[in-house]
C-alpha cells in the first residue's frame, strides 16, 4: 500500500494553508466557493480521509455519540453461525403454515425505529452513532466501556443501574430516553404516555358502557409501562371504578406473551375489553382470540400502544396510540448535541405528543 495522503498533501495540491483545508472540511459554507471547490477536488483526487483520532486529540472530542439499549436480542437463543466454514448449504428451505415469530427479535420494532431516528439526526449533525446492547450485564460494563469512546450517551431509562448512571454522568453527558425525571440532573426525552392512556381508557369505557376492561401490563421495570398504567389508573378511578377490582395480567412486551394472556382469558372468561400496554402483546391477544373464534370488537375490545406498522395490517385493525418513534431518536440526539454545545445549561425535559388512533378493534356499532 502507498502512503496515505495527509492534510499537508491536500493543502499543497490546492495551494492553500492546512487551516483552510480544515475549514473546508468542517464548515464549508464559511469558505469562498472557488477555494472550497479547489480543496474538495484535491481531497477527491488524493483520496484523503481526515483522521478522526487526530482531530479528537486536538479538540478533546471523538465525533461519536452513543446509544445504549437493554438486551432484548435473545442472544442466548441464537444458534452458532460460521459463514466461513467449508460446508454445503441448501440455497433455500420451504416452510408451510408458518405462524408469527415468538422470539424476542420480533418485538424490537420500537427500538429499531428509535435507532433509525437517532442515526438520521447524528448524520445530519456530523456525528457517528455507536450502538451498544447489554444483556446479563448487572455491572453495566458494556456501557461503561462505551463511555470512554463517545462524546455523550443516550440511554433507555432503567436500562442500567442508577449508580452506574451517576458514574457515567460524571464523565460524559447523558440523555435519558423514556421515563420521568427522578430527582436527577440528566436531560430527558419522553412522550405523553399518561395523558394518552387516560383518553384511550375513557374511549374504551364509553364503548363498553362503563364495564371495566382488563389490563395487560408489560415488565415491572418499564418506565413507559409505569406511565401508561398511571394513565389507566386515573381514568378508571375517575369513572368511579375500583382499580383493585381490575383484572391485571402481565407480559413481557412480546407477541408470544400477549397470545398466552389471550388464551388464558378465553379459557377463564372474557372481559369487556383488553387494554394492552404495547402493540405486540395486543397483537398476540388478537391471535389467540381469532384462533378461538372470538369476535373483536363484538365480543371483546382490544387496544394497544406504540403504533407499529403491524397494528394497521391485522384484522381487525388495532386501536392504538402512535408514538413518534423516529422523532424520539432524533430528539434524543438533538438534546445531546445541545448539551455538548452548552454544557452548563440547566437540564431539559422534552415531551413529544402522540396520536390516538381509533380503529375497528375498539369501535362497536351503535
Amino acid at each position: 500500500m502507498s502512503k496515505a495522503p495527509t492534510v499537508y498533501d491536500v493543502a499543497e495540491s490546492a495551494g492553500v494553508s492546512i487551516a483552510t483545508v480544515s475549514r473546508v472540511l468542517r464548515t464549508p459554507e464559511a469558505v469562498r466557493p472557488e477555494t472550497r471547490d479547489r480543496v474538495l477536488d484535491a481531497v477527491s483526487r488524493l483520496g484523503y480521509v481526515p483522521s478522526g483520532s487526530a482531530r479528537g486529540l486536538a479538540e478533546r472530542r471523538t465525533g461519536v455519540l452513543g446509544m445504549y439499549f437493554p438486551g432484548f436480542d435473545a442472544i442466548d437463543d441464537v444458534s452458532a453461525l460460521d459463514v466461513l466454514a467449508n460446508e454445503v448449504r441448501e440455497p433455500f428451505t420451504v416452510v408451510r403454515g408458518a405462524g408469527p415469530r415468538d422470539d424476542a427479535r420480533a418485538s424490537m420494532l420500537f427500538q429499531d425505529e428509535v435507532l433509525r431516528g437517532a442515526e438520521l439526526e447524528a448524520w445530519r449533525r456530523g456525528f457517528v452513532l455507536m450502538v451498544g446492547v447489554g444483556r446479563g450485564d448487572p455491572s453495566a460494563s458494556t456501557v461503561r466501556d462505551m463511555a470512554g469512546r463517545v462524546d455523550g450517551l443516550v440511554v433507555l431509562a432503567s436500562s442500567i443501574p442508577d449508580d452506574a448512571l451517576a458514574w457515567l454522568s460524571r464523565r460524559v453527558p447523558i440523555v435519558v430516553l423514556a421515563g420521568p425525571r427522578r430527582g436527577d440532573r440528566h436531560d430527558h426525552v419522553t412522550v405523553s404516555n399518561t395523558e394518552a392512556m387516560v383518553e384511550l381508557t375513557r374511549h374504551v369505557l364509553a364503548q363498553t358502557d362503563g364495564r371495566p376492561p382488563a389490563y395487560l401490563a408489560g415488565p415491572a421495570d418499564s418506565p413507559d409501562g409505569a406511565q401508561r398504567w398511571e394513565g389507566f389508573r386515573r381514568a378508571i378511578e375517575a369513572a368511579g371504578l375500583r382499580i383493585d377490582e381490575i383484572d391485571v395480567r402481565r407480559g413481557d412486551f412480546t407477541r408470544a406473551s400477549g397470545r398466552r394472556v389471550g388464551e388464558e382469558l378465553v379459557a377463564h372468561g372474557l372481559p369487556a375489553a383488553l387494554m394492552s400496554s404495547n402493540d405486540q402483546m395486543a397483537l398476540g391477544a388478537l391471535d389467540a382470540f381469532a384462533s378461538a373464534g372470538i369476535r373483536v370488537p363484538q365480543d371483546v375490545i382490544v387496544t394497544g400502544f406504540d403504533g407499529i406498522d403491524a397494528s394497521a395490517l391485522v384484522s381487525p385493525p388495532l386501536t392504538t396510540v402512535r408514538q413518534p418513534m423516529i422523532e424520539l431518536g432524533r430528539a434524543a440526539i438533538q438534546v445531546l448535541a445541545h448539551r455538548l454545545e452548552t454544557p452548563d445549561a440547566e437540564p431539559v425535559s422534552v415531551r413529544l405528543p402522540v396520536e390516538i388512533l381509533l380503529r375497528e378493534s375498539s369501535l362497536r356499532a351503535s
